[in-house]
């Protein structure tokens, strides 16, 4: 059903509008949270990857346009329209591709079915800039990484910029939360901490490749990671520099980490 939206105030847009990614995460409880994907693009590979969508609110021109499939593939979906102008008077920002997907969050995933079959995994620790979590998934679906998971001290992936960064990469990378650092060693991953430290070794130490499951920790720019994860890491390996530069961004540094060692 199509909506013509008459009011910037109208309760129906509340997902859209009014509403923080938080309360959005936590609507009702967690299985039943939302997040919100933007573009017709990065909507599909949500749609292809099993999500269910809520609600669409779109610029009238891409209604027979851009998200002419998508809204012809879910005609129970409503779709919430108006112009350009008025769009962005309701979100507060100037719209990609002009369309916005409220979609249903999956239940959490098992780390133990995240991890059945995985030798190359990526976890980020701490990280709570969007942009570098949406760049690390990017790369981890490029380079070939098995799955990715996060503290819970991470920004949550189905961040609206996280998953636009991503090109809805996200999708597409199974991931879930860790909890404890144990739980990798009791599945036979090794743990490769990112970190300039005296014991570092670089990152193409031959050592490293042979290793069947590898996990790689990303820590957050600035502090990095906490020095008890560093030293409960079976290894602590560097990026070999020149210039004089000591260190990449997180996301940069993951990029090179996964090309390096990947499976």
């Amino acid at each position: 059903m199509i909506y013509e939206i008459s009011s910037i105030k109208d309760e129906r847009l509340q997902l859209f509008t009014s509403m923080t990614e938080a309360q959005l995460r936590n609507r009702l409880n967690q299985e039943q949270g939302v997040f919100i994907a933007e573009s017709p693009k990065v909507i599909r590979v949500a749609l292809q990857a099993g999500y269910q969508p809520q609600a669409l609110l779109c610029e009238q021109k891409h209604i027979e346009g851009d998200a002419r499939d998508i809204i012809e593939a879910h005609p129970e979906m409503p779709v919430y329209t108006g112009s350009r102008e008025m769009l962005s008077e309701l979100t507060g920002y100037t719209l990609t591709r002009g369309v916005l997907c409220a979609m249903r969050r999956k239940p959490e995933p098992k780390l133990e079915d995240v991890l059945r079959d995985a030798h190359r995994i990526c976890i980020i620790d701490a990280v709570c800039d969007t942009t570098n979590i949406g760049a690390i998934f990017r790369s981890a679906a490029a380079l070939g990484i098995d799955a990715v998971l996060l503290t819970r001290s991470s920004c949550d992936p189905l961040n609206r910029r996280a998953i636009r960064v991503s090109m809805g990469t996200i999708f597409l990378v199974p991931w879930t939360w860790l909890d404890s650092y144990s739980q990798l060693h009791d599945l036979g991953f090794k743990t490769a901490a990112m970190a300039l430290t005296d014991q570092s070794i670089s990152l193409d130490d031959p050592n490293l490749k042979q290793q069947d499951k590898l996990a790689f920790i990303m820590g957050t720019e600035g502090d990095g990671l906490p020095q008890q994860t560093i030293n409960d890491a079976d290894f602590t390996v560097r990026i070999p520099m020149s210039h004089q530069v000591d260190s990449l961004n997180v996301a940069a540094a993951a990029a090179v980490a996964f090309w390096e060692l990947r499976k």
